[in-house]
């Protein structure tokens, strides 16, 4: 319970709903004719409209980035790290905009909103969305909130892909990339990890092809199993053999349904604790934007050609025992940027934490972000 939040906390936060008459048509060949963002917004807009930072969340992730809903909330946001006064996106200093991806399960536009076609929830109708699709939207948020270009857009793991198609795709309505703990695209091994969650959530008797809406259940045993296969991916070797090892959390059971390890217990409950707030259907769409995302595509498979159109600065950085997204998947993008001559800083980070990390009060990723975020916020004037 925090009934005082602390001093670098951007303090209790209220989210806010962008509304779009304007159809978006979308990668896959569809439109959705009307949709919501939900989004929060942490520090103030200054005078010129130039020091507003766009934070693109991962696949779990949402809107609430920092700060507390109320002062009974247990958790702040998902970026509580990196956001907030004295932080590295500084909220003295800079005007920090969160929004829920179309698709989601927060507020935004997604699979359990209501299709205007049928009068009911979206389920399996909902269209299939890409990184591309996201970003197209969330420029014409900024179109909204009257904000011609970003000094920066932030992400971590799907989030950096985010930032980095932003710098692609509109490379004069940004001034810096920030893709942490990202990759150019997903490899084989990557999108196998995501078919095997899809088809955990697919098997699952209460899933209904999706509209599991319409009979009141949810597929919830194979959302756990999903969140279980992943956040082990998340994590290092190093990490879970720390926090773990082989301890028991009593005798031997001999027994499938009991829990007899510490690691058992720790999965089943992050399993449990991740289908009270998201949606299995949001669960398939934000893995399937991750195995679709590829740049080069565009540009016959050539990544640095992808690359060329950057204009702005891009800052990467990585973590070392980060296996999901590995510290050579960043050098690529280095690579890439620095064949097309693109100014770019990179730095991998000592770190045991895993691909988790980003999310993580690392002592040296937090200065090496503030050292460039403070570079960011002399160009700006704050």
């Amino acid at each position: 319970m925090v009934r005082s939040p602390p001093a670098d906390s951007v303090g209790l936060v209220t989210q806010h709903k962008a509304v779009f008459e304007e159809p978006l048509p979308l990668d896959c060949g569809r439109e959705l004719p009307r949709y919501e963002l939900v989004y929060e917004a942490y520090g103030e807009l200054n005078r010129e409209r130039n020091n507003a930072i766009l934070v693109c969340h991962a696949l779990s992730g949402n809107h609430h980035a920092a700060g507390y809903h109320s002062e009974h909330d247990r958790k702040p946001g998902w970026w509580e790290t990196c956001i907030g006064p004295g932080k590295p996106l500084d909220t003295n200093r800079f005007y920090v905009v969160c929004s829920n991806n179309l698709g989601g399960c927060h507020g935004s536009t997604g699979p359990a909103s209501i299709n205007p076609e049928t009068g009911k929830p979206y389920g399996d109708r909902f269209p299939v969305v890409t990184v591309r699709d996201w970003v197209r939207s969330q420029a014409r948020l900024a179109d909204q909130l009257g904000i011609e270009q970003w000094a920066a857009v932030a992400g971590g793991s799907l989030g950096g892909m985010q930032a980095l198609q932003w710098a692609i795709d509109f490379p004069q309505r940004l001034r810096h990339a920030i893709v942490i703990a990202a990759a150019p695209r997903l490899s084989a091994q990557n999108i196998g990890f995501n078919e095997v969650a899809r088809q955990a959530i697919m098997s699952d008797p209460e899933f209904h092809g999706g509209r599991y809406y319409d009979y009141g259940v949810s597929p919830r045993r194979g959302l756990a199993v999903a969140r279980m296969l992943g956040h082990i991916t998340y994590l290092s070797d190093d990490a879970m053999r720390a926090k773990f090892g082989r301890d028991l959390r009593g005798d031997m059971s001999f027994d499938f349904e009991e829990v007899d390890f510490e690691v058992e217990s720790y999965l089943r409950y992050q399993g449990q604790r991740f289908v009270q707030d998201f949606d299995a259907n949001t669960y398939l769409l934000m893995t399937k934007a991750l195995d679709y995302f590829d740049p080069a595509a565009e540009y016959d498979d050539d990544f640095a050609a992808a690359v060329a159109q950057i204009q702005c600065s891009t800052l990467l950085l990585s973590f070392s025992s980060d296996w999901r997204f590995a510290p050579s998947r960043s050098r690529e993008i280095l690579r890439a940027l620095l064949e097309k001559e693109k100014p770019v800083s990179y730095m991998e980070i000592e770190a045991t934490q895993g691909h988790d990390a980003f999310l993580m009060p690392i002592q040296r990723y937090l200065e090496a972000f503030s050292a460039y975020m403070d570079n960011v916020g002399r160009e700006v004037g704050a």
